[in-house]
């Protein structure tokens, strides 16, 4: 009986562990990355579908300036990135992806240094509106806890590269200057 039970976790283990590394979509060679798949680990690869989103919350975009420049931010002062997958104003990130990289949600304002007329939403498949700027879908990182963590700038997780965003619309590619620990 106790053999039977083994088997089954074991069977069941593996197929966790299948759904996830296939939601990762490649290997990568940054410690922000690795932490993100250990992250998306931890959860199911399901997606929550509604029939109807809820009502979307304000969210103030606005800058800061730390070691990479001046960048984006979102209400609460963390750092908002943009991803290299994402083409035509439409966010490829879902899943494991989507839950190690929030999209930044709700109906978008202007806050300082940023034009309002940049900001705008796209419709999710799960139907919530997700913020972009000039364009690009914004998300945050599950691993910059509080303002001024950049800890996924330059990471190379599911696939393509996230990078913090500049006032300019553009994808602020320099390399952190000292690699960081995601946890």
């Amino acid at each position: 009986m106790a053999s039977r039970r083994t088997a089954k976790f074991g069977v069941a283990a593996l197929a966790i562990s299948a759904v996830v590394l296939a939601g990762c979509g490649s290997s990568s060679s940054s410690s922000a990355s690795s932490g993100a798949t250990a992250a998306a680990a931890g959860t199911t690869a399901a997606s929550s579908t509604t029939s109807a989103a809820p009502a979307a919350a304000a969210v103030t975009i606005g800058t800061t300036t730390g070691k990479d420049g001046t960048y984006l931010t979102g209400s609460d002062g963390r750092v908002v990135y943009l991803w290299v997958a994402d083409s035509g104003g439409k966010s490829a990130c879902s899943g494991a992806c989507a839950h190690a990289w929030p999209p930044v949600e709700g109906t978008p304002s202007a806050g300082s240094g940023v034009t309002s007329a940049d900001l705008g939403t796209i419709t999710r498949s799960d139907g919530s509106k997700q913020v972009t700027y000039k364009g690009h879908p914004l998300y945050y990182f599950i691993a910059d806890k509080s303002a001024g963590d950049t800890k996924g700038q330059g990471s190379n997780s599911f696939g393509a590269k996230w990078w913090l965003v500049a006032p300019s619309g553009s994808a602020i590619t320099a390399a952190p200057s000292k690699p960081s620990s995601v946890y």
